[in-house]
């Protein structure tokens, strides 16, 4: 059990450096051929915060583990908006200046109502992943059109300060390779670790999924979300999170109906996608309220990271840990 436990956190560790190598190089790249920068940060440094659950998802159904890869899709969507964007919000209150940051929230809203509809039936099913990989390319498309025609807007001048500068095509190439081959050995230690340290205490694929594996693929959008609060770059810290969990429920709960099509467990459905739901509502309020001019104040990023407690307590206790 020792190098289990070892193993999961190499691959947690080295998940997270090789998804930062992976969009400095991606980031770099798509800069270096011209594409702007709110297209680079909107959809290349979208999808690279999110490639970890898309790798994880994809391997862990592929070793027929679609608990798990159901369960972090919804818990990193969780996790993002309690724990990170609670946490941040908690060391640095947050100003929402961006138009496409708010227009994205209903959005992500509408999708996952739509994500639900699917599941209702109980079954993630090879349509049901169609639809949602369908989704995802017209909401990909769709962040493009955005990016394209809004100039002027907030987050454009964060973007541009974030892209990396002066790094030759080559250097790009070798971090975007690098970054990628090393998410995908990190992503098969962490699923196999995962599953063992799950059957040695006795627990479900999706509760570990929702757990230690969303937390754990959603370390990227941490440091990328307090990093950019640090810089005062705070449309970029929510985006992150917004982005990220329009990724996840279209990109990354997709590939368990896909590859390893079947029934989902009950909870899903009474607890877990309600909490989602619940926590999105709420940081749809917050930030699109007038109140302190579109602003996540301390107080809220703490009540979020509260509830994201009282949450992760009840799913333990609701599985037997204590």
């Amino acid at each position: 059990m020792l190098l289990t436990v070892a193993a999961l956190i190499v691959g947690l560790v080295l998940l997270v450096w090789s998804a930062d190598r992976f969009v400095i190089g991606a980031s770099a790249t798509a800069s270096i051929l011209g594409v702007s920068p709110l297209v680079i940060g909107i959809l290349v440094v979208g999808i690279g915060t999110s490639a970890p659950e898309m790798l994880v998802s994809a391997i862990a159904a592929v070793d027929g583990q679609p608990g798990l890869a159901v369960g972090n899709a919804l818990g990193s969507n969780i996790t993002n908006i309690a724990l990170i964007l609670g946490l941040t919000a908690l060391l640095i209150p947050l100003k929402v200046q961006s138009k496409l940051v708010t227009r994205e929230i209903p959005m992500l809203i509408l999708v996952m109502l739509v994500g639900y509809y699917l599941l209702s039936d109980g079954d993630l099913g090879v349509m049901d992943g169609s639809i949602l990989l369908l989704g995802f390319l017209l909401v990909v498309l769709r962040q493009i059109w955005e990016a394209k025609h809004s100039k002027g807007d907030s987050i454009e001048a964060e973007f541009e300060a974030e892209i990396p500068r002066g790094m030759p095509l080559s250097v790009a190439l070798g971090w975007l390779l690098f970054g990628f081959v090393l998410l995908l050995a990190s992503a098969r230690v962490l699923v196999w670790s995962a599953v063992e340290i799950a059957q040695f205490f006795g627990l479900s694929e999706l509760v570990i999924g929702l757990t230690v594996v969303a937390v754990g693929t959603s370390l990227p959008e941490l440091a990328a979300s307090v990093a950019a609060a640090r810089k005062n770059e705070h449309d970029i810290a929510i985006g992150n999170v917004v982005g990220s969990n329009l990724f996840n429920l279209l990109g990354v709960m997709a590939l368990p109906g896909v590859i390893a099509p079947g029934a989902i467990d009950p909870e899903v459905l009474t607890r877990d996608y309600p909490v989602m739901l619940v926590l999105t509502g709420l940081f749809f309020l917050v930030a699109r309220g007038p109140r302190q001019g579109r602003r996540i104040s301390r107080v809220e990023g703490g009540g979020l990271l509260l509830l994201y407690f009282a949450y992760l307590a009840y799913l333990l206790h609701d599985a037997g840990v204590y």
